[in-house]
């Protein structure tokens, strides 16, 4: 299970939010995806937690490429 918060290369549909999220806490990417598409059917603001998260959360590339140095 990998520790670090990073969206990954393998397994996107659209920006690899919820295939990091569900590797960070070992669940299964269609599992999140559901849970995120169920959330959507109530009020808040989860397309822009999800914006967010896909602006903070580094690509799995570019977090292997600062951990080598």
């Amino acid at each position: 299970m990998s520790r670090k918060l990073v969206r990954p290369r393998q397994g996107r549909m659209i920006a690899g939010v919820c295939a990091g999220l569900a590797q960070r806490f070992g669940w299964s990417a269609g599992f999140v995806r559901l849970l995120f598409l169920l959330s959507l059917l109530l009020p808040g603001t989860q397309v822009i937690v999800y914006l967010i998260l896909w602006i903070l959360m580094p690509n799995e590339d570019r977090h292997l490429a600062s951990t080598r140095y």
